[in-house]
């Protein structure tokens, strides 16, 4: 187990997969990883669904054709629910994109931590997904995790460690 920055630091859009079934422990943990998420009033307002049958990975495939999708053998697909999120009463900001990125957020640094890889998909056509799997319909998908094993041609990308300068990124007040 490393250190939270070394594997916060490490951890990078991985579009270098190759599949095989994901042992069950390491998917528990994963997901665990996702539901003891903070979120805002622990409201909850998301749902993840473990998209491995051939009919949900025929699905995620045919709404985001790429070659790290159609690698995997699992995807891990997250959708938040506005109705059921908190609300900020002064500006009427909903947090439920912003629940569901912490939960995606903590699943891709967990499964990672296990020797996994992946990316964080936003490029698919959701509502293709919807129509294939209704039961997501009520949910703003958010986000696709394709999760495998990084190959050996995989290394992040170009920019992974391009950073603004701090001063740029930090205020003291």
């Amino acid at each position: 187990m490393k250190d939270f920055l070394s594997l916060a630091k490490e951890r990078y859009s991985c579009r270098k997969l190759r599949g095989g079934p994901i042992p069950r422990d390491m998917l528990e943990k994963i997901l665990e990883a996702g539901l003891c998420a903070p979120t805002a009033h622990n409201n909850q307002p998301f749902k993840i669904w473990v998209l491995e049958g051939p009919e949900a990975l025929a699905a995620v495939k045919a709404a985001a054709p790429f070659p790290f999708v159609e690698a995997v053998d699992c995807v891990l697909a997250v959708g938040t629910n506005p109705a059921t999120a908190w609300v900020r009463p002064f500006d009427g900001k909903n947090f439920a994109d912003v629940d569901g990125a912490i939960v995606v957020t903590q699943m891709m640094l967990a499964l990672k931590d296990l020797g996994l890889d992946s990316t964080w998909v936003g490029h698919f056509e959701a509502d293709k997904l919807k129509a294939a799997l209704p039961e997501m319909i009520p949910y703003n998908l958010i986000a696709l995790l394709p999760l495998g094993w990084a190959t050996e041609e995989a290394k992040p990308s170009r920019l992974h460690e391009d950073r603004k300068p701090r001063e740029e990124m930090v205020s003291y007040l």
